[in-house]
């Protein structure tokens, strides 16, 4: 979508909802001159502000993306794993769109609703009634029994679209943390390709562009028009 030997370079880029600064810090060695990272969660803010302090020109900063009141000031405006957790994505998305510079990119990576279907018709459900409910202690110790779970069908040879053949190579401990983070949200929403595309259109992006990733999500990519 942008191009990591040429399309950060000297770009000043907003990263919305940072988490821990990861994707801030590969853009930022990409080539990205200067920015901004912004999340509300102050354990996540404070790995971030760690990892990216070897990057003067980066700011970060406790801010939800709903109170975001920067216009015009950023080349690339992302968010990777955020929009689909959120109440109200297309108000997320409109700001982040007005804080993007006139011909600037805005850039989402969302869950997909191809592929998922048995996930979010019978499991989603329990998970939203259940266990997003729980103290995080309880889901940390929970999501073994899922996690052995696909472990054992992965090494079975479970699953033939590519994200499957890809987590087939992670670690126990590394298929626990995607567990955990599935368990955990409030929120959860899980998109088709044209409501990717209606999102970005609603926020009003244009010459939008998306990417099928591994079969079961989807990265959108729109440019504010001048």
């Amino acid at each position: 979508m942008i191009d990591p030997e040429t399309g950060w370079k000297d770009k000043t880029i907003l990263d919305v909802g940072c988490g821990t600064g990861r994707n801030s810090y590969w853009a930022l060695t990409y080539g990205a001159s200067e920015g901004l990272a912004i999340d509300v969660d102050d354990r996540s803010l404070s790995h971030a502000r760690r990892k990216l302090e070897s990057f003067p020109g980066m700011e970060v900063r406790k801010e939800s993306v709903y109170e975001l009141e920067i216009a015009d000031r950023f080349d690339i405006v992302f968010s990777i794993g955020v929009i689909h957790h959120l109440e109200n994505p297309i108000a997320a998305l409109r700001n982040m769109a007005h804080a993007v510079k006139p011909g600037g990119k805005v850039l989402i990576w969302v869950y997909g609703y191809e592929n998922m279907e048995l996930y979010v018709n019978v499991l989603n459900p329990l998970r939203q009634f259940l266990f997003s409910k729980l103290p995080m202690p309880v889901i940390w110790w929970l999501a073994f029994l899922p996690t052995g779970l696909l472990w054992v069908l992965l090494r079975a040879g479970f699953g033939s679209i590519r994200y499957f053949k890809l987590i087939r190579g992670f670690s126990f401990m590394h298929l626990h943390h995607i567990i955990v983070d599935q368990m955990l949200p409030r929120i959860s929403h899980y998109w088709r390709k044209e409501e990717v595309e209606h999102l970005m259109h609603s926020a009003g992006l244009s010459e939008i562009k998306l990417q099928w990733v591994n079969e079961m999500s989807w990265a959108a990519i729109g440019t504010r028009s001048p």
